[in-house]
């Protein structure tokens, strides 16, 4: 076991670590299997790693050999991935949403001699590719594929292989060896391969399990992808304090899930936050009388939420009252157990954190990207470090600075190696002093906390001279309940305008209370008085934005931006450029 400071030293070293401070009998990882919760105990999971890897070395595998891994969350996720850096390959996470197109260029672009998928849904788009795969010598499947090999026959494979040999491979495994390569195209361009190094990774877990109250008894609840650098580095900071990490089932049973395990914590992006808010004034909107009263102060009494408040008895007191009556009813949908929820991804509406901060569910909002491993910033309970609207200090391992420009730069240890075959990339966003150049803008305020204030190359200028951040109208638009998600559009034309998807469920809700009545979604949204609807919420929200920023025309869509046609990222950003592409025609008719 090597470790340094409390933090494995290397990804895989963090079993022996826990097997010497809880033992083997201690539970670290739970999934749903045949509907019912299987744990895993440290034992299991060394015996698995190690089968796993011993089988990699008799295939052939060795160190710095590209492995990929396409699954969704589960326990064995976590074993294949450590099983293939401690016999010193690199583990290269595959998203299950992404095209055939990307499987095949992610695949080629970083060699992968072995292929490792969850089941038969990802094997249908592999298949369509897999002779397009040069370098792929063989699949193994988690759960069993006709025609392909399962994990369970793998295994056996590493019989021939000696123990010795094993460990002779971990020790020539040095942490500034490369350790993964994720392929991130962020909102534009090309898949790139970002290459972290196991400093890269156990530098992030050292230092957020200290933001963070966690101990042994400490539920994690993960339903985000673990090939999000996000979740599989909060995931291994968590499981390093010693908390037991429950996958969920799948994404249509996230709130069944959470109430059968009733998690102390989990993180999340803004949609689901957004979704849980939407839920919640739905729930209100069908109330009435004194009933729909008390809820309404309530909820206001949640958007008022602040520091200032903290120390206000009159506030407090008020608080107590709104609990009792309202906040704890909601507190029970998401099990009744939350003492944080981890925010990434994106930005959020500070009201909905302020909201949910008051419901004694306190939203502690992250800031990071793949190529930091990822996490620069975050407010934190264990500091005090909090501030709603920002995205916390800075962490102790990076140096954070704002550039002349307003860009915000990193330098630190979790800094990636750079990007896999391409040293030009990497020099484009890496400097001569070693800090990475986010291309995000940003401000640290006077008390140290760091404010995302929009994109470096996201501004647009109109054909009257003004500049636009689109971000930052869109975030505005987002506070309505009816609104799901928008893109602003304008560049070189007189005035912004968007596209809108509507959220439908409030807007079904309405309709139902104007008395009318559509046979779809496609129907509803050309109706006049829906229109009519947005154009209202678009106009009181535009007062808030400066006169050459405020939305003056836009186009209700029938369907939400999708992943699956490159529209969102897996943390749901926007593409601006596909999403311009998919529906140029309802962009050019919008500056007809």
């Amino acid at each position: 076991m090597v470790t340094y400071d409390g933090a494995p030293l290397r990804t895989f070293d963090l079993l022996p670590k826990l097997e010497k401070e809880y033992g083997k009998s201690k539970t670290i990882l739970a999934a749903k299997e045949n509907g019912e919760w299987r744990v895993y105990t440290v034992e299991e999971a060394l015996q698995l790693m190690d089968r796993v890897s011993r089988a990699l070395m008799a295939l052939g595998i060795q160190k710095g050999d590209r492995v990929a891994l396409a699954s969704r969350n589960c326990p064995h996720w976590n074993f294949i991935d450590w099983a293939i850096q401690q016999v010193g390959a690199v583990t290269v996470p595959l998203y299950t949403t992404i095209s055939e197109n990307d499987y095949k260029y992610n695949i080629n672009h970083s060699e992968s001699k072995l292929l490792f998928i969850y089941g038969q849904d990802i094997y249908r788009k592999i298949e369509r590719i897999q002779a397009e795969l040069p370098t792929v010598q063989k699949i193994v499947s988690i759960k069993p594929v006709e025609g392909l090999m399962s994990l369970e026959e793998l295994m056996p494979l590493g019989e021939t292989v000696a123990p010795e040999r094993l460990q002779a491979a971990k020790d020539r495994v040095d942490r500034h060896d490369m350790a993964t390569v994720i392929y991130t195209s962020g909102t534009t361009g090309t898949p790139k391969g970002v290459m972290l190094t196991h400093e890269n990774l156990t530098s992030n877990t050292k230092c957020l399990g200290q933001l963070f109250y966690v101990d042994k008894t400490t539920r994690f609840f993960s339903y985000l992808p673990l090939s999000h650098i996000f979740e599989r580095q909060v995931v291994m900071a968590y499981m390093n304090r010693g908390a037991t990490v429950y996958y969920a089932e799948n994404m249509a049973t996230i709130l069944n899930d959470i109430n059968e395990v009733k998690p102390h914590v989990f993180t999340t992006i803004p949609r689901l936050l957004e979704k849980v808010h939407a839920s919640v004034l739905l729930k209100g909107s069908k109330m009435k009388g004194m009933e729909k009263k008390i809820f309404d102060w309530a909820i206001n009494l949640g958007y008022e939420f602040n520091d200032k408040h903290q120390n206000s008895i009159l506030y407090n007191l008020k608080l107590r009252v709104a609990d009792k009556l309202v906040y704890s009813k909601v507190r029970e949908t998401l099990g009744n157990h939350l003492e944080v929820i981890i925010l990434g991804g994106a930005t959020i509406q500070p009201k909905i954190s302020k909201l949910l901060t008051a419901m004694k569910m306190p939203v502690m909002e992250g800031y990071g990207l793949t190529e930091t491993s990822p996490v620069i910033a975050v407010n934190s309970p264990v500091t005090k470090h909090i501030k709603i609207g920002t995205v916390g200090f800075p962490v102790g391992n990076v140096d954070v600075k704002i550039s002349e420009e307003g860009e915000i730069l990193v330098k630190g240890s979790t800094v990636m190696k750079g990007y896999f075959k391409s040293p030009e990339t990497t020099a484009e966003v890496i400097d001569s002093e070693g800090y990475f150049h986010t291309g995000d803008k940003g401000l640290i305020d006077e008390e140290g906390f760091l404010r995302l204030t929009g994109r470096v190359k996201e501004i647009f200028k109109t054909s009257m001279g003004k500049y636009i951040s689109p971000s930052l109208v869109e975030n505005t638009m987002l506070e309505s309940p009816f609104i799901n998600s928008i893109m602003v559009v304008g560049e070189g034309q007189k005035f912004a305008a968007a596209l809108i998807v509507p959220n439908f469920e409030q807007v079904r809700m309405w309709c139902k209370s104007q008395q009318l009545h559509f046979d779809s979604d496609l129907e509803m949204i050309k109706d006049k008085n829906v229109v009519g609807l947005f154009r209202k919420e678009v106009d009181t929200l535009n007062k808030r934005l400066g006169d050459y920023e405020r939305v003056m025309r836009f186009e209700l869509l029938p369907t939400d931006f999708s992943a699956e046609k490159g529209e969102v990222t897996s943390t749901m950003k926007i593409r601006r450029n596909v999403i311009a592409e998919h529906y140029k025609p309802q962009i050019e008719n919008l500056f007809r």
